[in-house]
């Protein structure tokens, strides 16, 4: 039960959706109150897919890169994952050195996408 001070203590609060063009009263749940905002996808900032361990990193800040380009490497679990650039464009940020421990979806690199004109 949500306490709100303009509310007496066993008054139920509800909170009002809108899908389509009909009308819905519920009560929100403190999973739903909690829960992570929706971030849209940016394809410009590569993440680690797993936590892991940065043994190596294959380019610097400004490198042009071509797409399928090895730019660094991810070990987890005694695997080495060869992190791949996903399509042609410029370093523009480095977020980890050799060394690093990341969790997952750490940000690891941002490549900013070649223009094609």
């Amino acid at each position: 039960m949500e306490k709100d001070n303009n509310t007496a203590e066993n008054e139920v609060v509800f909170t009002e959706f809108v899908v389509d063009d009909a009308s819905y009263k519920t009560q929100l749940n403190k999973m739903y109150r909690n829960r992570k905002p929706y971030e849209p996808i940016n394809p410009s900032h590569l993440k680690s897919f797993m936590p892991g361990n940065i043994p190596e990193v294959n380019v610097k800040e400004g490198d042009q890169v071509k797409e399928g380009d090895i730019l660094l490497i991810l070990e987890a679990m005694k695997m080495k994952n060869h992190i791949l650039a996903p399509f042609d464009g410029t370093v523009t940020a480095i977020n980890v050195k050799v060394g690093d421990k990341v969790a997952k979806n750490h940000i690891l690199l941002e490549v900013k996408p070649e223009v094609i004109a």
